[in-house]
């Protein structure tokens, strides 16, 4: 019996644990957010609050759980939001080429010469529009490597044999596109969009601990290690749980997406 590779396997517990708590947090924890102010700071493993609480007096487990969904939602949207924008600009680019190829191209060098976390920073700050604003500044920021990466697979495609057999068959431009070429980029594109899931995901947290995405006591990663800072004296656990978190889960996204990548490419040489 064939034994099941251990790297999605290992990845898939932290993963499963943390899409129980995107989904159920209204269920397990109600009452996450609910404060007593007179409990105050409480260490860890004190009766009823295993991991301690803030100088709010919120459990520490609680928040965790309940700020999961906040934490990976958003990075999900991102990593959705740019590939999508890849897969549009990055196949206009790659297959009319010229002008089109062109300008593109320059679009995408120049968004990765900013510094994607200061500009954010910046935007999100001046606009002030909160969780989604941040989500959507993100989404721009993280395109130009999407595009650049659809822009080299479809070129690499462009000159196969069978898409010449299609031109040579009278094939119009957006059938070999959208029949002959994209599926075969699709692969490449979910593996990349799986590994920026992880990439914005510490983005948001990086924002969300400067005070931007998240309003203040809001549920989240990065708010809750902004908000344990002062604590570590006290309660540590207000600053290792949420960090804990943020660190599982982006290592074991990362981790699946290069397995998967990997796969992917060991097909495409068989092939």
């Amino acid at each position: 019996m064939k034994r099941p590779p251990m790297t999605p396997v290992i990845c898939a517990i932290p993963l499963a644990v943390v899409a129980i708590c995107v989904v159920g947090a209204r269920w397990i924890v109600p009452d996450a957010t609910e404060q007593d102010i007179l409990f105050g700071v409480a260490p860890a493993g004190s009766p009823g609050h295993r991991f301690g609480t803030d100088q709010l007096g919120r459990d520490i487990l609680q928040l965790a759980i309940a700020g999961a969904r906040s934490a990976v939602v958003g990075p999900i949207f991102i990593a959705l939001g740019s590939m999508l924008l890849g897969l549009l600009l990055g196949s206009l680019a790659g297959y009319l080429g010229g002008w089109v190829d062109l300008l593109l191209t320059k679009y995408a060098d120049l968004l990765l010469a900013l510094p994607t976390t200061l500009i954010a920073l910046v935007v999100a700050g001046l606009i002030d529009g909160g969780y989604w604003v941040t989500v959507l500044v993100l989404v721009v920021l993280f395109s130009p490597t999407d595009i650049r990466l659809i822009r080299g697979s479809v070129l690499a495609q462009s000159s196969r044999p069978y898409i010449e057999s299609a031109k040579v068959l009278g094939l119009g431009k957006s059938r070999i596109m959208f029949r002959h070429i994209l599926p075969n980029v699709m692969p490449i594109a979910l593996a990349t969009m799986l590994l920026n899931v992880a990439f914005a995901l510490v983005a948001m947290s990086s924002l969300s601990f400067l005070g931007l995405g998240v309003g203040p006591g809001v549920p989240d990663w990065g708010r809750q290690l902004s908000d344990g800072r002062d604590l570590l004296g006290r309660n540590s656990a207000a600053v290792i749980v949420p960090g804990v978190m943020i660190i599982a889960t982006a290592a074991a996204i990362n981790l699946l997406g290069d397995w998967i990548q990997e796969r992917l490419e060991q097909r495409a040489r068989q092939r």
